[in-house]
């Protein structure tokens, strides 16, 4: 049985909104948890914007350092313990800064018994060697099947590029067993009818979501296409 969630991407500054959102979505059934970035982050705090929503809502809060991993190995342990200090559920890294920092940060996080996730390609263009961007293109497969190595099931996949997907899902040992989360629905235009290949797929909604007049029509319209 194949499965559909949408993980609202909480950027923006104003805590109060994002208040006011989690109380509006929160009881929704496609609402799978929340994920904050550097913008509520380092404006708030995270521990400050953490609480705000744990009032409200027990779905996992999901931290996106946009991007966390790209620092020598050492640097995991001290990220890894404050995302656990914070009341984070969930931790997105994209360790561009090679096998050592991804080994290293992965464990620090596996052991603050916080769930990993990775990420190796964003949904832009000119990103990858192939599309006129820096990095080559096995480098970035090579991210995915190393954290699958390491036990992560969990990675991120963008909703802009289909083809590029299925080739990360034939690196992954049992992607049956993978859990998706992609960035790019809504306002990037994103087609998510172009991944039913994938079994559970969880899709980051951000401006979208925060901009709609009234968010519980907006997951209803989302909940007949998916």
């Amino acid at each position: 049985m194949k499965v559909r969630k949408l993980i609202p991407a909480l950027d923006t500054d104003d805590l109060s909104r994002i208040e006011e959102l989690v109380k509006q979505v929160d009881q929704h059934q496609l609402i799978y948890g929340y994920k904050l970035g550097f913008i509520s982050g380092l404006t708030h705090g995270l521990p400050r914007v953490v609480q705000t929503i744990r009032q409200i809502s027990q779905k996992p809060i999901i931290y996106d350092h946009q991007k966390a991993a790209t620092d020598i190995p050492d640097m995991g342990k001290r990220f890894a313990q404050i995302m656990k200090n914070s009341g984070l559920d969930e931790v997105i890294l994209f360790p561009q800064a090679g096998p050592a920092t991804l080994e290293a940060w992965v464990k620090a996080l596996q052991e603050q018994e916080l769930r990993v996730i990775v990420g190796g390609i964003m949904t832009h263009p000119k990103y990858r060697l192939s599309e006129g961007g820096y990095l080559e293109d096995h480098a970035v497969l090579d991210i995915y099947e190393r954290a699958a190595q390491l036990g992560v099931q969990r990675f991120v996949v963008p909703l802009t590029k289909p083809a590029a997907v299925k080739e990360i899902v034939n690196v992954l040992p049992d992607p049956a067993k993978a859990v998706f989360y992609s960035p790019g629905f809504g306002k990037q235009g994103g087609d998510p009818a172009q991944f039913d290949f994938l079994q559970t797929h969880y899709l980051i909604v951000g401006r979208a979501l925060l901009g709609a007049t009234d968010p519980w029509a907006y997951l209803k319209k989302v909940e007949k296409i998916l």
